[in-house]
């Protein structure tokens, strides 16, 4: 049995301190249509950033 398209899909979030950080995760497109931007934590500088989903 196939699936169709799922509602779900996964994004990689990529940390705009520059330092190639990316979390992996899923999302709602029926939610959230728009680019997601959470602050996460960054393990190379140790900090809380902005991570932003990359296509």
């Amino acid at each position: 049995m196939a699936k169709g398209k799922d509602i779900r899909d996964k994004i990689t979030l990529e940390s705009t301190a520059g330092t190639g950080t990316r979390y992996v995760t899923t999302k709602s497109r029926r939610n959230t249509p728009d680019r997601l931007v959470i602050r996460k934590y960054d393990k190379a500088i140790r900090r809380h950033v902005e991570f932003k989903e990359t296509r």
